[in-house]
């Protein structure tokens, strides 16, 4: 498996205002009118990052799975300084760079990439999931842990139900049901793929948990990334 070591940008953002500017300037470019690959086929890839605050370094992780079989193709990591302090709504710009450089270093392609986080689904209709898709022309999408500031009804109990998450009437995502009388997870879309087809993603790489295999992975092989990275044997 390889591991880099991310510089932060040069151009970076340094203020929330010059990041909001560069959300504005990107959210233009988010494509929503692809379905997307279909479930099951190819290749899908989950990204992930951890931080540690106190010692300024964050790792990300990409692991490739392979959709029909949910087996690892291939796996990377990547640790640096984290590029951007805590700002809510601009989550994105602290991940980034980790991410992109986790992505680059995998010797396969990803396919669709799933995000532990949000697409559409953000106050500013910008999440990680769209960010990523815009600069690397992936198909993405998010799959949260929680609503976020958003409304839903609570899906009906059955595993592969799903309620719409509302941004006043607006739908920005969907709860989904992904194993019977658990808590959803919450799916939207990032870039160059429909909300059904991410549902169904979401459903697909869920046989077991509450979560897609796809972020239990790289969630897992990000941490042990930051481990490694602060506690060197």
């Amino acid at each position: 498996m390889t591991t880099v070591t991310v510089r932060i940008p040069a151009d970076w953002p340094a203020t929330e205002e010059r990041a909001r500017a560069v959300q504005d300037e990107l959210r233009a470019r988010v494509v929503l009118d692809e379905p997307g690959p279909p479930p099951g086929t190819g290749r899908v890839t989950g990204v992930d990052v951890a931080y540690d605050d106190e010692r300024d370094v964050v790792a990300a992780a990409a692991v490739v799975l392979d959709a029909a079989t949910l087996a690892v193709v291939a796996q990377a990591t990547a640790v640096g300084r984290i590029s951007f302090p805590y700002v809510p709504g601009l989550l994105a710009f602290r991940e980034i760079p980790t991410v992109l450089a986790a992505l680059d270093a995998l010797p396969c392609a990803p396919g669709l990439v799933v995000c532990d986080g949000y697409g559409l689904a953000h106050p500013r209709r910008f999440g990680l999931a769209s960010h990523l898709g815009v600069l690397t022309g992936l198909p993405t999408i998010g799959v949260a842990k929680n609503p976020f500031t958003f409304a839903y009804d609570d899906p009906a109990a059955p595993r592969g139900s799903t309620s719409p998450l509302l941004a006043g009437a607006e739908e920005v995502g969907r709860a989904v049901r992904t194993r019977d009388a658990v808590k959803p997870v919450f799916v939207s879309v990032g870039h160059r793929v429909g909300l059904a087809n991410a549902c169904a993603h979401t459903l697909a790489l869920a046989p077991a948990h509450r979560l897609p295999e796809t972020t239990r992975k790289a969630d897992a092989l990000c941490r042990a990334a930051l481990r490694d990275a602060v506690y060197p044997a």
